[in-house]
C-alpha cells in the first residue's frame, strides 16, 4: 500500500480533501507532471479520499492507496494505447493484403485508427473504475 500524509481542507459527505506534500518519491515519478495542484505551491498536490475515519476539516491525516489498483489503472493508462496500435498495425497489414492494397499506409492508418479507439476505451473504463471506492484513496488514519 502507498501511503501519504496530509491535512484535510474540505470535508463533503463521504470524502474529503486532503493536501499532500509531494515527497521525494515524487521526483522520480515520470507522471508527477500530471497531479492535480490544487492552489499552492508546486510543491503540494491535493486529492479527493474516502474519509473512513471521520476526518475533519485541518485534521492531519494518513492517507493509503492499493498498490494493486494502482497497477491496473497504470497498466490500462500506458500499455491499453499501445497494445491497441499493434493490433491496429497488424489487422491493416492483413487487410491490405488481402484487398491488394498498399500495406504501409493501410496499416499506418488501422493502427492509428485503433489507437484512438483505445483512448475512448480507457475513457469509458477510466470513467467506471473511478466510481469504485477500490480505486480511491483512503483515509486510514487521523494523526495528532
Amino acid at each position: 500500500m502507498a501511503t501519504a500524509e496530509g491535512i484535510v481542507t474540505k470535508v463533503d459527505f463521504s470524502t474529503a480533501w486532503v493536501k499532500c506534500t509531494r515527497s521525494a518519491a515524487c521526483e522520480s515519478c515520470k507522471a508527477k507532471d500530471f497531479c492535480d495542484t490544487v492552489g499552492g505551491s508546486d510543491d503540494d498536490v491535493e486529492v479527493e479520499a474516502i474519509n473512513a475515519v471521520g476526518a475533519k476539516n485541518n485534521d492531519r491525516v494518513t492517507i493509503s492507496f492499493k498498490t494493486s489498483s494502482l497497477l491496473k489503472v497504470s497498466f490500462l493508462v500506458y500499455m491499453v494505447p499501445v497494445l491497441f496500435l499493434i493490433l491496429g498495425v497488424v489487422i491493416g497489414d492483413e487487410i491490405a493484403r488481402i484487398f491488394n492494397y498498399d500495406q504501409s499506409i493501410f496499416s499506418i492508418i488501422a493502427g492509428f485508427s485503433f489507437l484512438f479507439a483505445s483512448f475512448l476505451f480507457v475513457k469509458a473504463k477510466g470513467s467506471k473504475m473511478s466510481e469504485k471506492d477500490e480505486y480511491k484513496p483512503k483515509i486510514i488514519k487521523i494523526l495528532k
